[in-house]
């Protein structure tokens, strides 16, 4: 798909690309940083408002109303807050508050971890497979690339558990068990990242589910159902956003080989071509924490998630220029074509199938 860019091509690409970047990041301001400080103060707002509301959780509209705005709240805080301050993109205020070095988001999974597993590792090695370890999260088949084994045959059900449990998966994330169990990990990083993790469990659920029910007194167990049922909720999301910005049907994935000798260009065109956005209008892009721009969040991961729809179309004019994929559709386009491509690679491979002599061709 990028075989007929030349050197010179791959370098203007990174000159242009350089040059936005460079445009983009020396503008930003007091505009970006209220924003940020906006966006903070809703999702607080709406999370002390549905810890009210469940105060009052065995009323059923109470409950409903307490669940989902305290969904919408962890969603925000997930997506549009914890997972770009993480990335750093407002390190450039210099508060300590919104800072990448000292934010702890809503999530089973420890900061420090995540920024490993995804910051570094993710988004140098975006869709390689064999070091990029968000290609299939360890337990889907999603490219014909990937070997195939018995274990995929269930994976549409792994990857419904995934997406319900979805903050757990990515606590493990950094683990790297296949790693682990092949014995090329010291036993006793895997023991720190273990405790942490565990430690990291203890808090979210001693204030999910022991703190805040026990405050709400004799609405215990609705609020306890309330804050398991947003959490999930949270999860199921951010699986489906993540999922749609990676394995659609028309990303691509790359061999190692393709790492060698990478130039600056050569990475940003792998980045153009292994992700994908969705369309939708300003509430969804903010609910989606803008990573339904997910080809310029790859291609910026540390530019202010505000300024992803402004740069879209500058992006999409070089793709367009350079002859280059710019993959996006509407959100139930990418959930379809994701799901289908689960379900597909769950299957061996055609010629593995046909190689397989059938029962009554064998006499059993």
């Amino acid at each position: 798909m990028t075989d007929h860019l030349t050197a010179a091509d791959h370098d203007a690409i990174a000159a242009e690309l350089d040059a936005l970047r460079e445009e983009i990041m020396s503008a930003l301001g007091e505009r970006d940083a209220s924003y940020i400080r906006r966006v903070i103060r809703w999702q607080r707002g709406l999370e002390i408002t549905g810890r009210a509301l469940l105060m009052a959780s065995s009323v059923p509209p109470a409950w409903v109303a307490g669940t989902a705005t305290l969904t919408v709240a962890k969603i925000l805080e997930n997506m549009e807050i914890g997972h770009n301050v993480m990335h750093g993109q407002w390190d450039w205020m210099r508060d300590p508050k919104i800072h990448s070095t000292t934010w702890e988001w809503d999530n089973v999974s420890p900061a420090e971890q995540w920024k490993h597993s995804h910051n570094f590792v993710h988004h140098t090695y975006t869709n390689v497979i064999g070091k990029d370890n968000d290609v299939g999260y360890g337990i889907l088949r999603v490219a014909p690339e990937q070997k195939w084994s018995p274990a995929h045959l269930p994976q549409p059900l792994y990857n419904l558990l995934l997406a319900m449990f979805f903050e757990y998966g990515v606590a493990v994330h950094d683990l790297e068990t296949g790693k682990v169990l092949a014995g090329k990990v010291d036993p006793e990083v895997t023991k720190e990242k273990l405790r942490q993790i565990g430690r990291k469990i203890a808090r979210q659920w001693g204030k999910d589910y022991v703190a805040f029910p026990l405050l709400s007194g004799p609405q215990f167990l609705s609020t306890l159902a309330a804050n398991f049922t947003a959490n999930v909720a949270r999860n199921v999301w951010a699986h489906m956003i993540i999922f749609c910005g990676h394995f659609p049907g028309d990303v691509d994935v790359f061999a190692k080989d393709r790492l060698d000798g990478e130039t600056k260009g050569e990475w940003y065109v792998r980045q153009l071509c292994g992700s994908a956005n969705i369309t939708g209008g300003p509430l969804f892009h903010l609910m989606t924490g803008n990573l339904s721009h997910q080809i310029e969040h790859h291609l910026f991961p540390d530019m202010p998630s505000n300024r992803y729809a402004e740069i879209a179309p500058r992006i999409r004019a070089l793709c367009e220029k350079y002859d280059l994929p710019y993959h996006t559709g509407s959100l139930s386009k990418q959930v379809t074509s994701t799901w289908k491509k689960i379900f597909k690679y769950a299957l061996p491979p055609a010629e593995r199938r046909r190689r397989q002599p059938r029962a009554w061709a064998t006499g059993r």
